[in-house]
């Protein structure tokens, strides 16, 4: 779906149309889960051309695991018996980018609610802030973004005994991915 969607050969219309509404009404069963950011930029089912139904998608900024993600990861995978689940980030993460601005200038009056999802990125940059690439702004927020999707990876993996049962005997799949905002490609990765 995403080389569609990079080569504009989209096939949205047919996706949405009032007969797959309708066939939608009572029942759905996405084939995959993705936990993606919020940014505007990065809508899942644009990006992959998939229709209504296709996808349950769960946006947070910065794609952050905390326990409501968790817990609508467990419910599609259980509930839907959906067998993928992608950890959906992209280049140039604004919480991402208020993470490092926070840790180069901590600010004692940020709001609440931006700490708070500041907070859950800070290991996924703070641990290269003090590598060669620290030293470089783009080269830091490059591996801060990939850092980040890794990190989400492993505590959807790793955070739910319900999902760690279902990995390990049901086939699901937990992997990441980038989205560039860039070219419009996604990249998936080993890990």
């Amino acid at each position: 779906g995403n080389r569609r969607f990079v080569a504009e050969l989209g096939r949205n219309g047919e996706l949405s149309s009032e007969s797959r509404r309708r066939s939608l009404a009572t029942r759905q069963q996405p084939f995959a889960i993705i936990l993606g950011c919020s940014d505007s930029r990065v809508p899942a089912e644009l990006i992959f051309d998939q229709g209504l139904g296709d996808l349950f998608v769960i946006r947070v900024a910065g794609n952050i695991v905390a326990p409501s993600q968790i817990d609508s990861v467990e419910f599609s995978a259980v509930l839907h018996r959906a067998r993928l689940v992608v950890v959906l980030g992209h280049t140039q993460c604004g919480a991402i980018l208020s993470t490092i601005e926070a840790l180069n200038q901590p600010a004692d009056d940020q709001a609440r609610k931006l700490r708070s999802i500041v907070d859950r990125v800070r290991p996924s940059v703070e641990m290269l802030m003090e590598t060669e690439v620290g030293k470089n702004r783009d080269e830091l927020i490059r591996h801060s973004v990939r850092n980040n999707i890794r990190m989400s990876v492993n505590q959807l993996r790793r955070g739910s005994a319900a999902l760690e049962h279902l990995i390990e005997h049901e086939g699901l799949r937990v992997v990441g991915a980038e989205y560039s905002l860039e070219t419009g490609v996604v990249e998936f990765f080993n890990y």
